[in-house]
């Protein structure tokens, strides 16, 4: 996956919006106001830091050694580093972020995930 399909692919949900809250090289998705995906599109190897369940998170991380680590900078349990540079294949890719979207969009409060179609 190259950083424009990453980025079209995370910008592709409802309400979601890119920010830059860190640095101008760190790219942020949030969906309303809460982040699922953050990123550094110029990193060679381009990676995300993703939420996962934390049992889906260390099952991922044994299957995919060295490609899906414990999240940088993140609370490890919850969130995972995944290479997406093409290691991966594409289709894990784009499930792990749908997933990390998903797991946002079901901590927001009813009447937000109403407004999204995702009850």
């Amino acid at each position: 996956m190259t950083p424009q399909e990453l980025r079209v692919l995370c910008l592709s949900f409802e309400a979601v919006v890119e920010d830059f809250p860190f640095n101008p090289e760190t790219s942020v998705f949030k969906v309303l106001g809460k982040m699922f995906a953050l990123t550094n599109l110029g990193a060679r190897p381009l990676t995300a830091n993703l939420k996962c369940d934390p049992e889906d998170a260390v099952r991922l991380r044994a299957e995919h050694a060295g490609l899906i680590v414990p999240g940088r900078h993140m609370n490890k349990r919850h969130w995972n580093t995944v290479t997406v540079d093409g290691a991966l294949p594409g289709r894990l890719v784009r499930e792990l972020v749908e997933d990390s979207y998903d797991l946002v969009v079901a901590g927001l409060p009813r009447a937000e995930r109403l407004r999204l179609d995702r009850p």
